[in-house]
């Protein structure tokens, strides 16, 4: 996150995005204390997000991956065709350093889900792309993932809808 002045004061940019996030930041107010209502939303929804993340990781595991290999697969899978992935940008979009996204890719390759091969832009790097193999399998978990929003994503939204009209609500 990086921030710069601009026209109607300080906005964040936050650069870990494909699409910069501009957002302008707010004075901070005072805290104000979450009632018991309150918490139990946040725990809810944390425990949500939770029971989502574990389905993710069991997905993942019934095929002999972790969560993070299934992670590494979707950002190559996402970037549009013409756009290439590099370590470092998977790096940036896993959230993990450049040598822990080094040794997932060489995993990644070993299992042939993965190929490397040189950036058109800049021959010292090289660019990554799922292989047949790669794909079959992203599908596959990919698609199970989307029966589970499906499933559990309405009960998501209805506690985002909780949390947003209580702050909301706390505002005025």
């Amino acid at each position: 996150m990086r921030y710069i002045a601009g026209p109607r004061g300080q906005v964040a940019i936050d650069w870990t995005q494909e699409n910069s996030l501009i957002m302008p930041i707010r004075k901070r107010q005072r805290p104000t204390e979450l009632d018991s209502a309150e918490n139990a939303t946040l725990a809810a929804f944390r425990h949500a997000l939770r029971v989502f993340l574990r389905f993710s990781e069991a997905a993942a595991e019934k095929v002999g991956l972790t969560a993070q290999h299934y992670q590494a697969m979707l950002v190559v899978r996402a970037a549009a065709e013409r756009e290439e992935v590099t370590i470092n940008e998977l790096a940036r979009q896993l959230l993990i350093r450049h040598n822990s996204a080094v040794g997932l890719v060489d995993r990644l390759v070993k299992q042939e889900l993965l190929v490397r091969s040189p950036s058109r832009e800049d021959r010292r790097k090289v660019s990554l792309r799922l292989t047949a193999r790669g794909s079959q399998v992203l599908g596959r978990l990919a698609d199970n993932h989307r029966h589970e929003l499906e499933r559990f994503g309405p009960q998501l939204r209805q506690l985002l809808r909780h949390i947003a009209r209580t702050r909301e609500h706390n505002r005025v």
